[in-house]
């Protein structure tokens, strides 16, 4: 196994974090405040060829992987800018409709999807479901031709700036009556749609929202791949949605333990840099440690995920969002720790982080489901839930 990136990936790494720095978190802090979207930046991002660097080249995007997509996620956090729709639009949503899409689909969606000129949200969580995806009842059923989708969606993020949603529903089987997962390309703007966008003490960019869809009605081919097989489907966008996770809690982690190095390294008390004393300087390299082990096996889910292994990626991409989310929280509690009172003024960028740390511990999937994971797919114990 090579843990060397390669020259392109490297040139890649460079590039957006050349972007990330002429945003940065002066550019990211107002905007977070007054809940508005990284417009700007999503924008040079996709000009740049960095939104869509892991959609297919046939339809505009980079023809790479989720390797590439992951190290894009992590730069523009470590630079204290991150895009959360990265996680959703190319990652999920790409990832879906590239593999699983007609022929339409990906015309329609992935130049769009891989330029950012079109963003599409995912609408999974319910209310009364949460974690339990087989809990489901947003359904659809038919009308002729078309579909009439209606439920209710919780906890979708960034639907104000997204043209469409794929939201996971069900079928129903006409000769048994058996509830299918299926999943549709449902628009924004589509009659019956309404959204209601959920306050939150996290400052971010992105909001959340509650959807609400009264008989939504779409066309026949709204569905995405077969309705058999929507769970598979599902799950090859999961995997890219825990991978990048991941990647952004890294960069994130980066971020805080920058702030708080150089402040260690200038920073004197009777004479001496504060970083020179073991009780600030062990628990940053403590840090530093579990930050590059998540890295680690976050670059291994990409990989695997990127070979076909789908598989072997859900186990590693379960484990490196864990570990990830932990070692982000831990970076920014020491960051914040090391600064002092300043850890919390604005001018330092961490005291915001306190709580936008916590939110990968939580989502997309929390650390106890992915430890009910663990104890039954990894080390083979009985299912627990």
């Amino acid at each position: 196994m090579n843990f060397t990136e390669t020259e392109e990936q490297q040139a890649l790494r460079r590039a957006v974090a050349d972007l990330g720095r002429r945003y940065g978190h002066e550019y990211t802090a107002p905007r977070a405040r007054a809940r508005e979207p990284l417009s700007e930046l999503w924008a040079e991002a996709g000009k740049s060829g960095f939104v869509g660097v892991n959609l297919p080249e046939r339809y505009g995007g980079g023809g790479a992987g989720m390797s590439e997509l992951a190290i894009v996620g992590e730069e523009l956090n470590a630079a204290g800018c991150g895009l959360l729709m990265l996680v959703v639009s190319p990652a999920i949503c790409g990832t879906i409709i590239a593999r699983y899409g007609t022929d339409e689909q990906r015309r329609q969606w992935l130049p769009r999807l891989a330029s950012g000129e079109a963003i599409m949200a995912f609408g999974i969580t319910e209310p009364d479901a949460g974690s339990n995806s087989h809990r489901i009842t947003t359904t659809a059923r038919r009308d002729g031709a078309d579909w009439l989708l209606s439920g209710r969606k919780v906890f979708i993020s960034g639907v104000d700036q997204a043209q469409a949603v794929l939201v996971v529903g069900r079928t129903e089987d006409a000769r048994t009556g058996r509830l299918k997962p299926a999943l549709f390309v449902v628009p924004t703007d589509a009659a019956g749609f309404e959204r209601t966008a959920i306050d939150m003490d996290v400052p971010m960019p992105d909001r959340q929202f509650q959807l609400f869809l009264d008989d939504v009605r779409l066309p026949g081919d709204a569905l995405v791949g077969e309705e058999d097989a929507a769970l598979a489907q599902l799950f090859a966008g999961l995997n890219p949605e825990r991978i990048m996770a991941a990647a952004g809690s890294v960069g994130m982690g980066r971020y805080a333990l920058d702030r708080a190095v150089s402040y260690a390294r200038e920073r004197e008390v009777w004479g001496t840099p504060i970083g020179a004393h073991q009780g600030l300087a062990h628990p940053l390299a403590k840090a530093k440690v579990e930050l590059e082990l998540a890295k680690l096996m976050a670059q291994k889910a990409a990989s695997l995920y990127d070979s076909g292994d789908d598989m072997g990626a859900g186990e590693a991409a379960n484990m490196a969002k864990y570990a990830a989310a932990e070692a982000s929280i831990a970076c920014v509690d020491q960051a914040v720790q090391t600064l002092g009172g300043n850890g919390l003024a604005h001018e330092y960028g961490l005291g915001s982080l306190i709580t936008a740390a916590r939110v990968p511990r939580i989502a997309p999937v929390s650390r106890e489901m992915i430890l009910n994971f663990v104890a039954q797919f990894s080390l083979g114990l009985p299912k627990s839930y």
